[in-house]
């Protein structure tokens, strides 16, 4: 079918106990690495669905700390279909560290520093996201309103 408007979805920043991210690889981005999230279901909340996303995604429990930007994704030249997302950006903190992936979306994870994030082969709207949340944790406020 063919996508006729463009897609609302989440992503998620989570952070732990030891302010590591979690980062993923997924094979829908040519095996980058990248952030969990997905679409935002009819009726939705966009913070209920960055939850529900994670959870099922990672098995972890994490709560949104904040909206930290949005992106758009015009036929990203990573992503294995040809479609228009609308990315929001969430920073979550997570309840634990033990992750347990799907399987179907991703194959493997790191916890690292933010900053080793971006040694990563990071698909580049993740690497947008977490260049942005590097200059807001060294600046202490988001640009947000």
């Amino acid at each position: 079918m063919t996508q006729t408007y463009p897609e609302a979805t989440v992503g998620a920043l989570v952070v732990n106990e030891k302010g590591e991210v979690l980062i993923v690889r997924s094979h829908k981005w040519g095996d980058k690495y990248t952030v969990p999230g997905g679409h935002i279901e009819l009726g939705e909340r966009s913070e209920d669905a960055i939850r529900r996303e994670v959870k099922e995604e990672t098995g972890l429990e994490a709560e949104p700390v904040e909206l930290l930007i949005v992106q758009q994704a015009i036929y990203p030249k990573g992503f294995h279909k040809h479609e228009h997302f609308i990315f929001m950006d969430y920073v979550l903190k997570a309840k634990s560290s033990k992750v347990k992936l799907d399987g179907r979306e991703l194959q493997d994870y790191v916890w690292v520093k933010p900053e080793e994030a971006l040694k990563l082969d990071l698909e580049e709207y993740t690497r947008i996201f977490v260049q942005k949340f590097i200059l807001i944790k060294k600046h202490g406020k988001s640009t947000q309103k």
